[in-house]
């Protein structure tokens, strides 16, 4: 089985996947959140280089994801890529984010298949051109899984590299269970191989579903990771750095690891805070009895007051 790590706006950007590599179980990919081409050709955003500049990295295998409409500013976006070295790149139909779908983008394309249709192939034949692979990550449609007929048929012709189905509608959100019988048509259909994406929060779940779909080659993990980082050694036993140390030592230097990537890289504490609170909100559920110094933490306005609550917890 292959794993890989979802692109999660604002949350797995480099600084956060370093971390994760350095300490965890390693993916066989790591998805970036969306870039998102200008329409006047301008480039990628200061944020958004930092993100791809092979330095950044290292040891990783990375695949841009890149949200857009306009098959023009994809293939600039992907021609910009390959000059960083990257060979691959994703496209996001999954967002489901209202300032994003509507524009017509991310899971909001998903209500235009015509328009989706010419979309692919324009980018097909761009990507031929420039000797690069191109995968989908894509909801079941945008109002009802049954649109994922048509859909399918739509990815069905173009060589994707692989499809990555999160099995839940648009208007769904990340609300309600996960569609698995449509997902389950999906992958007996689909043309390119099929990542499934959705809801692993911990073995059970993951055994469950790949005992059900034992033709799946790749599992996507998202917010399961962020609130057990470890989930990918207890599902497959894979080895990882540190193992010879305890979980609450590795995740001590996993956060050591994201704090000071975080002050390096932000400007403020009050920047740095927020985004380690968001960390915390989420690992709460990795050991329940943290949660005094949590509450405690998201009323922490300084950093000194944070790395006392934190060292706390550590040598609890």
């Amino acid at each position: 089985m292959k794993f890989y790590l979802a692109p999660m706006e604002g949350i797995t950007g480099y600084v956060y996947r370093n971390a994760y590599h350095a300490h965890f179980a390693p993916m066989d990919k790591y998805f970036t959140p969306f870039l998102a081409p200008k329409n006047n050709g301008g480039g990628f955003s200061h944020r958004e280089k930092n993100d791809i500049l092979p330095e950044h990295n290292q040891g990783m295998e990375t695949v841009p994801q890149i949200l857009t409409n306009s098959s023009q500013d994809f293939l600039r976006a992907a021609e910009d890529l390959k000059e960083y070295g990257y060979r691959e790149v994703n496209l996001n139909l999954g967002c489901p984010f209202a300032t994003v779908t509507a524009k017509g983008k991310g899971a909001g394309f998903l209500r235009e298949p015509e328009r989706l249709e010419t979309f692919l192939d324009q980018v097909c034949e761009g990507m031929a051109s420039l000797g690069m692979e191109f995968s989908v990550k894509t909801r079941l449609g945008a109002e009802d899984p049954l649109e994922f007929d048509r859909l399918l048929e739509i990815y069905n012709h173009f060589p994707l590299k692989e499809l990555i189905i999160h099995p839940r509608v648009l208007k769904d959100f990340y609300k309600y269970h996960p569609k698995m019988e449509n997902f389950a048509k999906a992958l007996q259909d689909s043309h390119a191989p099929v990542c499934y994406n959705g809801d692993i929060f911990d073995s059970e779940t993951y055994n469950r579903l790949t005992d059900d779909y034992q033709d799946l080659q790749a599992v996507m993990f998202g917010r399961g990771i962020l609130m057990d980082p470890f989930l990918i050694e207890k599902v497959s036993g894979r080895p990882a750095p540190g193992q010879e140390r305890t979980p609450k030592k590795r995740l001590e230097a996993f956060h050591s690891q994201l704090l000071e990537g975080y002050i390096e890289i932000m400007s403020g504490e009050r920047n740095v805070l927020f985004k380690m609170k968001e960390m915390w909100a989420h690992l709460i559920r990795f050991d329940p009895g943290w949660e005094p110094y949590i509450k405690k933490l998201r009323k922490a306005q300084h950093l000194s007051e944070y790395r006392i609550i934190t060292d706390q917890m550590f040598r609890e």
